[in-house]
């Protein structure tokens, strides 16, 4: 059931409207009941996935409880509690994890074996459930607090399955996280008119973004990057801005709609974007974009990496190699490659996805590991690295190094990557511009306007946030015709100006 569909509204109207009419201490099984309906609605066999994490991990934060309060004060009986515990931990992750590895990058491994060794296995791919990377990354950064000991287990197994299920979030997220999801889904909610508002609004917010922006760049996007081998230069730049358009407006309109449906419920689900294309730096843009996937790689990966026993061990290496200086932050480096490592093979089960892990990690390693050098030049040369010029700088280089990773999120492949980062270089004209070149991708002049229109106005939002300007709560301070007279323009302006047919497609990140 894609978000974009009127299927989808009308199952919202319907579990929203009851919601609000049913007894207030059966919200939360409303919420359940429909979480699985929205599941089947992708077919019956993948719901098996859901319970399977879901019953798994409930058993396994319930034992990790179990045992934290079993009774040993001897050395011998807590170090037994403790290797329990951490077999039952990592029995849990490897089945979890297992699953979407299996699911994920079977048909890659296989692949790539075949490859090297010339042999001739095969492997049936089969359809990803439903949110499975999202929904095993929710439930297994759970089980990893509860390991912790940062949040207690939950014990109705029903109400950790609506944890794991929240329909809003099952299709791309955001990655919720226990501690702060769990209380408002138990909590009972009474209507309010404006939260239904600034959900509705939300909602139209990210259909403006989907239908007028994504889907429209999309049709220059596919025409290139599917036939690379035909176009040079400014075309593959162009296509490569527009992939930008694409993938921003896809996403975060997607998570508008996910988190004004959450908010109609009266649930705040966690913000996944802050103006990313305003970043400073790659690691200011990984600050800003995909944000739960970020913080989660950061908190379960990144520091369990950085203060565990081997990279403490090569960060005494680097000090005796190196020097202190730079043996201090050869561990984070490398803890951040492989953060990005992560990243990327997460993307997807193909080399242009690694590549494009890889990429952002080394050149965030780099920034950190040249912090110095940089501080220097910026005392030789006298340039005020806070100086807004300079800010202007680097959101512009920062912008180009984000639009080459790109080249390898898109391409078909990692070779068709190459290609086209070739291919840029080579054969540009400026002419191209202008000659009716870019009138052949599949969009006319009106497209291209309405195109840049949009960028202005979602441009033009981002700065007003950045300056912290609430827009929902200022449109809502003006007299009821100005605030009424702003949404229905935006309303209206979806079947005039949304690249409707193609909105049929559904979001790009409904795949992972």
């Amino acid at each position: 059931m894609s978000l974009v569909s009127a299927e989808f509204l009308i199952f919202i109207l319907i579990s929203a409207g009851g919601y609000y009419l049913i007894p207030k201490r059966g919200q939360w099984i409303w919420l359940l009941a429909f979480s699985y309906l929205y599941y089947l609605s992708s077919g019956v066999g993948v719901v098996f996935f859901l319970l399977s994490g879901t019953l798994t991990t409930y058993v396994a934060g319930c034992s990790l409880e179990m045992l934290e309060r079993s009774v040993g004060d001897t050395e011998i009986e807590k170090g037994t509690k403790k290797r329990k515990k951490k077999r039952v931990l990592i029995l849990t992750l490897v089945f979890n994890f297992g699953i979407l590895g299996i699911l994920k990058y079977a048909g890659f491994f296989v692949e790539n074996i075949n490859l090297v060794f010339h042999t001739g296995f095969s492997f049936q791919a089969v359809l990803l459930p439903l949110g499975i990377s999202f929904y095993t990354f929710q439930s297994m950064g759970y089980l990893l607090d509860v390991y912790w000991g940062k949040c207690k287990a939950e014990k109705n197994v029903f109400r950790f399955a609506l944890f794991v299920s929240f329909f809003p979030q099952l299709l791309q997220g955001p990655i919720g996280r226990y501690d702060r999801l769990v209380e408002q889904l138990d909590r009972t909610h009474s209507f309010s008119m404006e939260r239904i508002g600034f959900g509705a609004q939300r909602i139209l917010w990210g259909y403006f973004k989907k239908l007028v922006l994504a889907d429209r760049a999309g049709v220059v996007v596919n025409q290139v990057f599917q036939n690379y081998t035909d176009y040079m230069g400014i075309t593959v730049m162009v296509a490569v801005l527009c992939y930008s358009i694409q993938l921003y407006a896809d996403f975060s309109g997607g998570i508008d709609v996910v988190l004004g449906t959450a908010e109609l419920f009266g649930i705040t689900l966690d913000e996944n974007f802050k103006r990313p294309f305003l970043a400073v730096s790659i690691t200011d843009f990984w600050h800003r974009w995909h944000i739960t996937l970020g913080t989660w790689m950061k908190d379960y990966v990144f520091y369990p990496l950085s203060l565990s026993k081997g990279m403490s061990r090569f960060g005494k290496w680097s000090k005796k190699r190196f020097g202190k200086k730079t043996g201090r932050v050869l561990p984070i480096c490398a803890a951040n490659i492989v953060v990005f490592l992560v990243v990327g093979i997460w993307h997807g089960a193909a080399w242009k996805y690694i590549v494009y892990g890889l990429y952002n990690g080394v050149l965030i390693a780099l920034a950190s590991l040249f912090a110095p050098v940089f501080r220097k030049g910026f005392e030789w040369t006298h340039i005020d690295p806070k100086s807004f010029g300079w800010k202007i700088v680097r959101i512009i280089r920062t912008f180009f190094l984000v639009n080459i990773s790109w080249y390898f999120d898109m391409a078909l492949s990692l070779s068709a990557a190459v290609t086209m980062i070739k291919n840029t270089v080579l054969g540009f004209r400026i002419s191209a511009l202008y000659d009716g070149t870019l009138l052949q991708l599949g969009l006319d002049r009106l497209d291209y306007i309405q195109l840049l229109i949009g960028v202005a106005v979602l441009f033009a939002v981002g700065i007003l946030q950045e300056k912290g300007i609430r827009i929902r709560e200022r449109i809502s301070s003006y007299p009821l015709l100005i605030r009424w007279g702003i949404w229905m323009i935006l309303l209206f302006s979806l079947p005039f100006f949304g690249y409707i047919t193609a909105g049929k497609g559904g979001f790009i990140y409904a795949q992972f």
